[in-house]
């Protein structure tokens, strides 16, 4: 026991849940710690800390006390705020990707510039920071047209609009409520697959692939929301489709994150 790790997971939903059920079972580890966690965690003998997860000092002090080898971090508003350069500070070893690099979740007009700047496949897009030059704009994307919150919205903040009358009501709903920028994009038909890239200084390696359900109701005939089930592996998905998301998405992405240096450490999505 004496030679095994203490890992601290942070999170508390169902993706800690497994990562940390995961991580349990290990015959590496000694201890698994979450958080803030969850009740349910009690069941797989992972303790639940209720340390809120934007409580860097509350975490560091913790890991630093109880002697934690390592840290995996589950939310993107942790990350996008920072928590893998704090923690790095303080010479912990913690697995996410640094603020700079969450970025790419964290804004979708940052991810789509990155992906325009290194080449990766993406819809015609364009940024605004007004309801009103949106608005302007929408004749130019015709109907449907998709409507994105730039920033972490849980998956919730992306609008398919039908018409150029529900989509102009949209806008103005997103700037009322304080967005400060939406993104337009062309609307693309086709099957959606997740992809998961393990990143370390350039090299990746792939999870199996998955595919989510976005949209509510039967025949994806209602609004988006942040998912609801999901399931791997895709057998639809052929050979050749799969080595064209390779070398047509991952690979280029995972050069442009080198050549512009990101560091990127964590888990890379691909929708």
């Amino acid at each position: 026991m004496k030679d095994k790790l203490k890992i601290l997971v942070i999170g508390s939903g169902g993706r800690e849940f497994a990562v940390a059920r995961a991580l349990k079972k290990s015959p590496h580890v000694a201890e698994v710690f979450c958080a803030p966690g969850n009740s349910g965690m009690a069941s797989i003998g992972v303790k639940a800390l209720g340390i809120p997860e934007d409580d860097f000092k509350a975490l560091k002090d913790f890991a630093i006390k109880e002697e934690i080898a390592w840290t995996f971090v589950g939310p993107e508003d942790a990350l996008v705020a920072g928590i893998v350069d704090y923690f790095h500070a303080f010479d912990l070893k913690i697995f996410g990707p640094n603020a700079r690099a969450a970025q790419l979740e964290g804004s979708k007009d940052y991810a789509l510039q990155f992906m325009e700047k290194y080449q990766v496949p993406h819809p015609r897009y364009e940024t605004f920071q007004t309801a009103e030059a949106a608005i302007a704009a929408l004749p130019d994307f015709g109907s449907p047209v998709v409507l994105k919150e730039d920033g972490l919205a849980g998956g919730k903040g992306v609008v398919i609009a039908e018409s150029r009358e529900t989509a102009a009501a949209t806008l103005r709903e997103m700037f009322a409520k304080g967005q400060k920028q939406v993104v337009l994009e062309e609307f693309l038909t086709g099957p959606e697959y997740s992809v998961f890239a393990v990143m370390q200084n350039g090299n990746y390696r792939l999870l199996p692939l998955a595919q989510d359900h976005k949209r509510a109701y039967d025949d994806d005939k209602g609004p988006n929301t942040g998912g609801m089930g999901s399931y791997s592996p895709v057998p639809q998905l052929s050979p050749e489709q799969y080595q064209a998301i390779v070398d047509q998405l991952v690979k280029p992405t995972a050069k442009g994150l080198e050549a512009g240096g990101y560091d990127y450490h964590g888990v890379l999505y691909l929708g």
